[in-house]
């Protein structure tokens, strides 16, 4: 059994936030008031979210388990979009399909092939597995749609110059494209060769506490990782190819309306 944590040992935990605090006051990076509201939002939501998920756990009902799925896809889609500099409006569905199709088929594959639980739809499997899959993908959508219309941006006339020695919008976008990937999938890459001697990853550590071998756990870790890695690629892949036909206008230059304004 996992020891709980008391009132007075999550007070001391809080406390502890009293020492990034205090640097950003020294550093006046006037980055406090976002600190605060960052951690009081986060207390908030998992509360809320902890409270949800034990009904959702108890009831164990497969309309119940994807109607949260699909508000978890809906929200981490729209932060996306937003993060990276980009209106919503013109790229939501294209993106929802991008980053849903990748988080569900990698899902899907843990859950239904590699694990096999009884019942199939088991939501201690489900809305946990792809939680930590869409998590993942939201950081390296955010990385790769940002680098890739950032780097057209910033390389226009490079970017021009492809097109009017006669190369078509995707063989112009390629090379950006390469660069996008490459900055998503980077830290996935160095997470991985480095796991289990610099870092003990939180899913493994998870259920170590929890009581489980640590044996099996590293297996499901392995397991969550291969499937993150998967979903990330094919999400930053099938993303970027699917926002170029809202991206560009009829000349193939790149519309400066899809970028939220940075008034």
């Amino acid at each position: 059994m996992t020891t709980d944590l008391s009132l007075p040992a999550m007070i001391s935990m809080y406390a502890l936030m009293g020492v990034p605090l205090a640097i950003l006051v020294y550093l006046q990076l006037g980055m406090v008031r976002d600190m605060l509201i960052g951690m009081v939002r986060m207390t908030l939501q998992l509360i809320l979210v902890g409270l949800y998920l034990k009904y959702i756990f108890q009831l164990n009902h497969p309309l119940v388990s994807l109607l949260w799925v699909a508000v978890m896809l809906g929200v981490a889609n729209f932060s996306i979009l937003r993060k990276a500099g980009l209106k919503p409006g013109p790229f939501f569905w294209r993106s929802l399909i991008g980053i849903a199709g990748s988080t569900l088929l990698v899902s899907g594959w843990f859950i239904l092939i590699a694990i096999r639980p009884d019942p199939i739809y088991d939501a201690r499997y489900m809305v946990p597995i792809v939680g930590m899959i869409l998590g993942n993908c939201l950081r390296s959508n955010v990385l790769s749609l940002e680098r890739f219309y950032s780097g057209i941006r910033k390389n226009e006339n490079e970017f021009m110059t492809y097109l009017m020695l006669g190369a078509t919008l995707h063989e112009a976008t390629r090379p950006y494209l390469r660069d996008a990937v490459k900055a998503a999938i980077n830290p996935a890459i160095a997470t991985m060769a480095t796991m289990g001697i610099v870092s003990l990853p939180g899913m493994m550590t998870g259920q170590i506490l929890g009581g489980t071998m640590p044996i099996i756990a590293i297996k499901y870790q392995i397991g969550i990782m291969i499937c993150i890695f998967t979903a990330m690629v094919i999400a930053a892949l099938v993303n970027i190819l699917l926002s170029l036909s809202v991206a560009f206008d009829d000349h193939q230059r790149l519309k400066q309306t899809i970028f939220i304004s940075e008034q």
